[in-house]
């Protein structure tokens, strides 16, 4: 029970990360929150774990929150501040996967613990992280442009701009992340398991994000009430 116990904690440490980073920091708390979990993700990822009856990789939670910060951003913000954040995370991912190539050509002092568990680790990295740059771009920008499309149908249909959030926030996530997972799973793991292990990979790390998608439209409402609240008080007190 300890590794389900661990990620039940995870889901709601990072997902409690989001509103709280836009209530205190607005849009800029969601672009350094998708900035660090997009590093994080890159490394976490590199784990494989049983939990849940499954072998998965972690990094789920965390690539997960980066789609509920568009979301946010998307319903709050507008679509441009949206694509802005998938633009700083791809930033991220190649600042990162530079940097931590750079260290491997270091020769290490005598006294040096470190550099062997560096290189263990980030010899690793590089197609781990080449692919989650191009998956993460296709389907974040995806996730965008469905989510708005999703809007639009809604807004259509009903027109009411307000109603219907969950199944924009649905709607749009549950297809942006078959596409990632299918494609990450596939870029970054072929050839280095077995095709038992690359099914049970992709179908727990699906589970894991129908799970986190089901649960991100609370968090979702809860960000859009804190916009609403603070362009009142901003309307009652203008500077």
């Amino acid at each position: 029970m300890r590794n389900e116990l661990l990620l039940a904690a995870s889901v709601v440490f990072i997902f409690s990360a989001a509103p709280v980073s836009y209530r205190f920091f607005g849009k800029s708390g969601l672009y350094c929150l998708s900035a660090i979990a997009t590093i994080l993700a890159n490394i976490e990822v590199l784990l494989l774990i049983n939990a849940f009856g499954m072998e998965q990789t972690l990094g789920n939670v965390l690539f997960a929150v980066t789609f509920l910060i568009t979301d946010i951003l998307s319903e709050c913000e507008g679509k441009k501040e949206a694509n802005r954040a998938v633009w700083i995370g791809m930033f991220a991912s190649l600042f990162f996967l530079l940097l931590s190539q750079s260290w491997l050509l270091y020769v290490p002092a005598e006294g040096d613990w470190a550099m062997g568990a560096i290189r263990e680790i980030f010899s690793n990295t590089p197609r781990m992280l080449i692919s989650s740059f191009l998956v993460y771009a296709a389907s974040q920008m995806f996730d965008v442009w469905l989510y708005h499309k999703w809007w639009a149908f809604t807004e259509k249909k009903t027109g009411d701009r307000r109603r219907f959030l969950w199944l924009r926030n649905n709607g749009s996530t549950l297809i942006s992340q078959l596409l990632n997972t299918l494609l990450f799973t596939l870029f970054a793991f072929y050839d280095t398991y077995d095709t038992g292990t690359l099914l049970s990979i992709f179908a727990s790390s699906y589970v894991i994000y129908i799970f986190t998608s089901l649960l991100d439209t609370p968090v979702l409402y809860l960000a859009r009430r804190i916009m609403e609240e603070r362009r009142s008080m901003e309307e009652r007190h203008p500077s």
